[in-house]
């Protein structure tokens, strides 16, 4: 999760729904099942997998029967591709999933688009800190982790991560943004500490605008924003010493590095 994240879902749950929400905090698990994994499809494949374990452990305490998701068609056409396009990457949530689940399975969104599901969002009225909130990928920061995941690693890019986000609401440009974030991008460069020598790691910034998440183009940031970003990343994240902005369109990226 993002720095903060979990505080700020048990709040909003608390505050517009009134609903019990449990929360199970499955990290070491997780560590453990991806630990040495440096594959992206081998990632999402081991998450999908022991997140279906973990819930339905968890549903068991409860008698629960179903797993509801908000799958929606962009994960599908990735994950499965389809008679005009190639399977892209396995989300976590479709093709990520095991074959036999003890829980029935129910997603309610999955033939619209992200656009569309914010339309329906807000003929319910969702309050609009909700109907705004940025796409997170199911997997997580584990996904903009090239290489390794350690817990250290995890820690450098939260900690950009809340650089990235930090400065951007700040300029007042964060509605105006699709999804913005930072990928350790485990590529190591020379830099300078004082009068020494250093040997860093690499932060990406990828930040971008978009209407259904099929396409997407990369966000013309302001100049003096993004050397507020990169200034705080190289000065405030240990390890980091190189910070690079990614302009590449979806196609032929995708959103997320991996």
């Amino acid at each position: 999760m993002r720095a903060g994240e979990t505080e700020e879902i048990q709040k909003t749950f608390g505050r517009y729904f009134k609903l019990n929400l449990i929360v199970v905090n499955a990290r070491q698990e997780f560590l453990t099942a991806l630990s040495g994994v440096t594959d992206p499809e081998r990632k999402r494949l081991i998450i999908g997998e022991l997140f279906i374990r973990i819930f339905e452990r968890e549903a068991k305490k409860l008698r629960a029967d179903y797993l509801v998701q908000g799958t929606i068609y962009p994960d599908v056409i990735e994950s499965k591709g389809t008679k005009h396009a190639d399977k892209i990457k396995s989300h976590h949530n479709v093709s990520g999933l095991p074959k036999f689940m003890k829980l029935q399975l129910i997603e309610p969104l999955r033939e619209l688009y992200k656009d569309e599901v914010r339309a329906i969002a807000a003929l319910l009225k969702f309050p609009k800190k909700l109907l705004h909130r940025q796409p997170f990928p199911g997997p997580g920061l584990a996904i903009r982790i090239i290489g390794k995941i350690t817990p250290e690693r995890l820690e450098t890019v939260r900690a950009a991560d809340h650089i990235v986000r930090e400065e951007i609401i700040r300029a007042k440009l964060w509605d105006k943004t699709w999804q913005a974030f930072a990928v350790l991008t485990g590529a190591r460069s020379t830099g300078v500490r004082g009068d020494e020598r250093s040997y860093g790691e690499t932060i990406a910034v990828r930040v971008i605008e978009a209407v259904d998440a099929m396409t997407a183009h990369w966000s013309r940031l302001p100049y003096d924003l993004l050397d507020k970003i990169s200034s705080r990343i190289v000065n405030e994240v240990p390890g980091i010493n190189r910070v690079v902005y990614d302009i590449t369109n979806k196609p032929p990226a995708t959103m997320e590095w991996e």
